[in-house]
């Protein structure tokens, strides 16, 4: 796809791919032939309207009546979201979350793997976690080689000259799971995940925005598109 395309697609579309490519892989290793935007809708927790209307930035995927052909959704995903390019991953901070990370390594994702790890403790220097090489904090600008997309699980208060080192050499992505905003050049792409932020909006939801609420307003919705 050319990039001149690519740039036409939201965001908020764009963050779905992934959740759309996993679901179909695993109908894939099913057998399963085709799949309806309905049985889409129910697997993925998305409604019909934004899937089809996700799709249609793509062009045509579908055909009316028949839904859509997995073996073609898959491919063309997998084409989009550069599964058949290796994206080496570096991780920051080998503590319980870091070590956790190491061992999961993306397994499900063939296209994504941390390669090496840091961490300021000397007696995680020199080990393996995962089978991943954990180096000391100070080695991260000879260790790097190249690596442009790093993991940062480091306490807060590091977040931000760890994050002026990386950038310094070459990391062009980071997924930032500490507590802190990070500020980089407007070429770093930055993806904050602060599980306790997450966790209390998850409770201010179930409180407030009961599901039966919810789904009747996104039937409502639903309805008023047709």
């Amino acid at each position: 796809m050319e990039q001149q395309n690519q740039n036409k697609i939201p965001q908020a579309t764009a963050k779905r791919l992934p959740l759309y490519y996993r679901f179909l892989n695993n109908l894939n290793h099913q057998g399963k032939k085709r799949v309806s935007s309905k049985e889409l809708s129910e697997a993925v927790k998305v409604d019909s309207a934004t899937i089809r209307r996700d799709f249609s930035y793509f062009g045509a995927l579908g055909k009316k009546g028949y839904g859509y052909n997995v073996e073609y959704l898959l491919g063309f995903f997998r084409k989009t979201l550069d599964q058949d390019e290796l994206t080496e991953v570096a991780l920051i901070g080998v503590g319980n979350l870091g070590t956790a990370f190491l061992n999961y390594n993306f397994m499900k994702n063939n296209n994504t793997k941390i390669v090496v790890a840091f961490d300021k403790s000397s007696h995680k220097s020199g080990s393996e976690v995962g089978g991943i090489p954990v180096y000391n904090i100070g080695e991260l600008e000879n260790r790097l080689n190249g690596v442009r997309v790093a993991i940062l699980t480091v306490p807060a208060s590091e977040a931000q000259h760890i994050t002026d080192r990386l950038v310094a050499h070459g990391i062009e992505g980071i997924l930032n799971f500490t507590p802190a905003r990070i500020a980089v050049p407007s070429h770093v792409r930055v993806h904050h995940i602060d599980l306790a932020v997450e966790l209390q909006s998850l409770v201010y939801f179930l409180k407030h925005y009961p599901m039966k609420d919810q789904e009747t307003k996104e039937e409502a919705v639903s309805t008023e598109k047709k």
